[in-house]
């Protein structure tokens, strides 16, 4: 049975999943907002928003909250192969997950502390025009929920620091972060985040 964790929640990856997790895959999905418009509208076309291209990415930072890496819709993979992004979903149309990036934490590298998800807006509409969205930790190995995140909070920002899995006492946790951001793309986002590691 999955958590459903609150803004700011912290839990162990290996409690919540009764075990050692190896590898786990970081969902990420969204709705565009439809518009209204009553009857007319909706039978001359109009009825659904334009789609929205959101992004998924991780930041891979070191003790020193330096960025060693980031996996994001220019660079698929980590340079050392332990996270990668299964590709970019331009409209977030369909149930379940838009973007996946799946994480052998068993083979991030020592120095490597903690992994931030970020979410961002590259066609730059804000929050106001997405609904539904959240982020899930998914255990590979049997395809259990672990943990999800759901996003409540709609606004005129263009990107969410979603959560972080780090390393903690060798056990690796998920906090939920949710905070708002602004940006398009990965490199934007990153000042943004140092000061939630």
């Amino acid at each position: 049975m999955a958590i459903n964790l609150q803004k700011g929640q912290k839990i162990s990856l290996s409690k919540e999943s009764g075990g050692s997790l190896s590898k786990v895959v970081m969902g990420l999905g969204w709705d565009a907002k439809k518009s209204g418009g009553g009857l007319l509208k909706g039978m001359f076309g109009g009825g659904n928003s334009d789609s929205i291209d959101l992004d998924a990415s991780c930041v891979l930072f070191d003790e020193q909250n330096k960025v060693v890496d980031t996996v994001w819709f220019r660079q698929l993979k980590s340079r050392d192969g332990s996270i990668i992004h299964t590709g970019d979903n331009r409209t977030g149309d369909g149930d379940g997950d838009d973007e996946q990036i799946i994480v052998a934490l068993d083979k991030v590298p020592a120095n490597v502390k903690s992994l931030v998800f970020t979410v961002s807006s590259f066609t730059g509409q804000t929050f106001n025009a997405i609904e539904n969205a959240f982020c899930r930790l998914v255990d590979s190995s049997n395809n259990n929920e672990v943990a999800r995140y759901t996003l409540s909070s709609q606004g005129s920002h263009t990107a969410q620091i979603m959560a972080k899995v780090y390393r903690h006492n060798g056990e690796w946790k998920m906090h939920a972060i949710g905070e708002n951001g602004n940006g398009r793309t990965i490199e934007s986002l990153l000042p943004q985040i140092i000061p939630h590691l």
